[in-house]
This record gives C-alpha cells, sequence and structure tokens, in this order.
C-alpha cells in the first residue's frame, strides 16, 4: 500500500504561498474599512510601573485608575527593582496589596475613629465638670 502523498506531515510547505490555508496570517496586519490609524498613546501624569527590558513599549491603553502611594506604594517601587522572574518581585507585590487593603481600611475608619475619640474627650471633660 501506498500513502497518499498529500498525507504526508509537511507536504506542500515549499508550495506557492497564494496556494497555502494558512497565507492570510502570515500577512501583517492593516487597516480594513474605515478604519483609523493606529491608536495614539495613552499619556500618564501617575507612576506606572512596568516589566521587562527598557525598549518594552506600553500598551496603546493602560491602567492609571490607582496610582501608587503610601507604603504599598513604596513596596511596589522597590518591587519593580528586581527582574520579574524573581520570586521576591512577586512575594513584595502580593505583601504590597496586603498593605494597600490595611491603609485603605485604616483610612476609611480613621473619622470614625475621631468621632469616638472626641466624643470620649467631651464626656471626661463634663464628668470632670460635673464632679466639681
Amino acid at each position: 500500500m501506498n500513502p497518499n502523498v498529500r498525507d504526508i506531515p509537511g507536504y506542500g510547505v515549499d508550495a506557492d504561498p497564494k496556494n497555502r490555508p494558512g497565507f492570510p496570517r502570515e500577512e501583517s496586519p492593516q487597516l480594513r474599512g474605515d478604519a483609523r490609524g493606529p491608536p495614539s498613546p495613552q499619556e500618564s501624569d501617575v507612576t506606572v510601573f512596568k516589566h521587562g527590558q527598557p525598549a518594552r513599549r506600553f500598551p496603546p491603553v493602560f491602567g492609571t485608575a490607582q496610582p501608587p502611594q503610601g507604603v504599598s506604594g513604596l513596596l511596589r517601587r522597590l518591587a519593580y527593582k528586581y527582574p520579574d522572574h524573581w520570586t521576591r518581585h512577586w512575594m513584595m507585590l502580593l505583601f504590597a496589596d496586603r498593605v494597600d487593603v490595611a491603609e485603605h481600611k485604616l483610612r476609611r475608619g480613621l473619622p470614625r475613629l475621631a468621632a469616638a475619640a472626641a466624643v470620649v474627650l467631651a464626656g471626661g471633660v463634663v464628668m470632670r465638670r460635673l464632679r466639681a
């Protein structure tokens, strides 16, 4: 039995590219229809950390909703000084996330704490005057 020639793996690899089924994917992307040119890069006035070599560019759109701030921001800045394939880098980022949550809870609870302290202080002043 002779196998069919077309069943051989790699058959037709050197054939004319126009007749190859994968040919459209081998072309570089081109604008179609009424599409405008490539997107203009996003500008940012906050610190945005990135991995890798300095030659790597940001994607056209990236998140700036939560700029690094406080102790968690310092931890993130320190973490990005290490290569991203080191465990230390990722562990510091995870720890910075936990610190960020604690900072947020502290900031949210601070007005309540201040109000409770004011009530206790005012109560103490009133109690002192009543005793005198």
